[in-house]
């Protein structure tokens, strides 16, 4: 993202009309308060027990679905939907359904550490590529029904064993009493659950009490943040900060703070941890930070969707070109996961059936104010860099640009526009050859190592072979990576690891620094790994994938996501098999 994440000027986000009044801007003074009632706080928030805190998670829970439909009207003014549209449906599924799935989890595990046990004591362990995994998806019999077909794993770094997993789950909630001081977030001004998950996971997972501060894309949450958050609030563990670039300076260079965790793009990182101008490449070259505390971060990148070539029907190339349509244009294209280039064979005899399929579905997809500051001219920079791009949509706005070249110097693959622009990669040969190839192209051609897409005909992936195709996956440098799938599905899944592929640093940061959501606590993750149909209900049955999921909710062109996003918000405050009929049949008409 290149909006600047200690925000950017009000005048340029205000909403057209506002349902909730927008918070004025936190003055410093109140930046210093906040940190004295969170230093009290910390003690506070030390002294409760591993129940407590489960309690106070389901409290928090239960808030984020009595305030559903709120939160979900704040989303809306933010972005400028209409009540009516079927996207809606994306608001309620990234936003209190994201929050509540996981809250519920994370409970679970601070009450299994109570009783004396790890979180991991009895989940799935299995192996791939020879490293250990763990099953994360599905999770429980309700995962069974309501994500059938879809699994996930998360691959633990080399050399860790399934007793080192178990005996380190839980991180800093092994020892509650042992605090560690104020930690930042600096939310983000994208997907309205990724705030206040990242809050979760400071509090949690390295147990330090929180001063939240939004971006001011997202100042009409605060009020109802206020109310989710309450708990944490009302404790002193957790502050809600507002305001623009200068607060946010003097938040994250304050002496009370310890920790800083940020979502937004490198680009700002690097205006954080360095500084800017000619100081900046010095303190670079001299390993010198401007910000001398640890820092964590989500930050983006340029995400590929591989296509390996195979024989598709009419119906799947619909189906994926639709998918392919989702993973680009899902929240208008600002997702720091949003797949940005698209690696296609050459030498496939469907190539041009599904290019012609995909601009159907950019083109046909609903419209949508581009409500995300810069994005016009984002677009704009695409145009002058790409001249023979195609215009799709009623504005001719969303841009897929055929014919760029695999290489790490083409704008579409160096940044990240966040916004809806696509780019389609050619390359020759097919199965495990094209597989190969495509893999070392995304690993050094695009920039960031977020999340990775694959799609393939399960016969394809036959013909490969399970272990070669396992084994080339592992090739694959992304903290998530989806097949037939896409890796928003890993940040939907509370149990899964979000963040970039481990190893990055302060001075090449790419896609950030560590991990979140993680609800199980695991230590030393590496990668998550989800897999889904290839093709949704009932033709999925029918060619024996054995997956009863239709169209997923969260695609750009369902019909009902907005009611089958606000069942599954309720039905994560509160599980019971009573709701699930009204949910799958929600479903299946979308």
């Amino acid at each position: 993202m290149d909006v600047d994440t200690f925000g950017p000027r009000p005048e340029l986000i205000r909403p057209r009309s506002i349902a909730v009044e927008t918070a004025t801007a936190s003055s410093l003074a109140a930046v210093d308060q906040a940190i004295t009632d969170l230093a009290q706080g910390e003690r506070r928030w030390a002294a409760l027990s591993l129940r407590d805190r489960a309690d106070l998670l389901d409290r928090v829970r239960a808030l984020t679905v009595e305030h559903s439909q709120e939160w979900v009207d704040a989303a809306l003014v933010i972005k400028g939907l209409d009540p009516a549209s079927t996207l809606v449906g994306e608001e309620w599924i990234s936003g209190p359904y994201a929050l509540a799935t996981s809250l519920h989890i994370v409970a679970e595990s601070l009450r299994a550490l109570a009783r004396g046990e790890s979180p991991l004591a009895d989940v799935t362990f299995g192996s791939a590529a020879g490293q250990t995994t763990v099953k994360v998806l599905p999770a429980s019999l309700y995962d069974s029904l309501l994500m059938s077909g879809f699994s996930a794993q998360v691959w633990l770094e080399p050399g860790v064993t399934r007793e080192q997993a178990i005996a380190d789950a839980g991180l800093a909630q092994r020892h509650p009493e042992l605090t560690y001081g104020i930690g930042v977030v600096l939310g983000a001004g994208n997907i309205t659950s990724i705030t206040p998950l990242d809050t979760l996971y400071e509090l949690i997972a390295h147990n330090r009490v929180v001063a939240l501060k939004l971006n001011p894309i997202t100042d009409p949450l605060l009020p109802v943040l206020s109310k989710v958050l309450a708990p944490f609030i009302e404790l002193g563990a957790v502050r809600i900060l507002t305001g623009g670039a200068e607060v946010g300076k003097y938040l994250v260079e304050h002496d009370g703070i310890a920790h800083v965790h940020m979502t937004g793009s490198a680009n700002t990182h690097d205006v954080i941890v360095w500084g800017t101008g000619d100081e900046a490449l010095e303190r670079k070259k001299a390993g010198t930070p401007l910000l001398a505390k640890p820092v964590t971060s989500e930050l983006g990148g340029v995400s590929p969707t591989i296509i390996i070539p195979g024989k598709w029907s009419k119906a799947d190339i619909k189906f994926q070109a639709a998918h392919v349509a989702t993973q680009r244009l899902h929240n208008g294209g600002y997702n720091c996961v949003a797949s940005q280039g698209i690696i296609l064979s050459s030498d496939w005899p469907q190539r041009d059936e599904f290019l012609a399929a995909l601009r159907a579905a950019m083109n046909d997809a609903p419209a949508r104010r581009a409500y995300y500051p810069g994005s016009d001219s984002r677009v704009a920079g695409a145009r002058e860099s790409y001249p023979d791009a195609t215009g799709l949509g009623p504005d001719g706005g969303r841009l897929l640009v055929e014919g760029v070249t695999a290489s790490a110097v083409e704008p579409l693959l160096s940044g990240e526009y966040f916004a809806p622009v696509l780019g389609v990669v050619e390359l020759p040969g097919t199965g495990a050859d094209f597989f190969r190839a495509a893999i070392a192209t995304a690993n050094d051609s695009f920039t960031g190592t977020l999340g990775a897409n694959v799609v393939a005909h399960p016969k394809t992936i036959a013909s490969i072979g399970a272990a070669e195709f396992e084994s080339l996956v592992a090739q694959l440098r992304y903290g998530t990576i989806a097949i037939n799938a896409w890796t928003a599905v890993g940040y939907l899944t509370p149990t899964a690891t979000w963040g970039a592929f481990p190893g990055h640093t302060l001075d090449d940061v790419q896609s950030g620094i560590g991990v979140v959501h993680n609800a199980w606590l695991i230590a030393r993750p590496q990668r998550t790994v989800v897999r889904g149909p290839f093709r949704p209900a009932p033709r999925s049955v029918v060619h024996a994938e054995w997956s009863l999921s239709p169209k997923p909710p969260w695609f750009v062109n369902n019909k009902t996501a907005p009611k089958t996003g606000r069942l599954l918000a309720e039905f994560a405050g509160k599980p019971s098999p009573a709701k699930l009929p009204v949910i799958v049949a929600s479903a299946m008409r979308g």
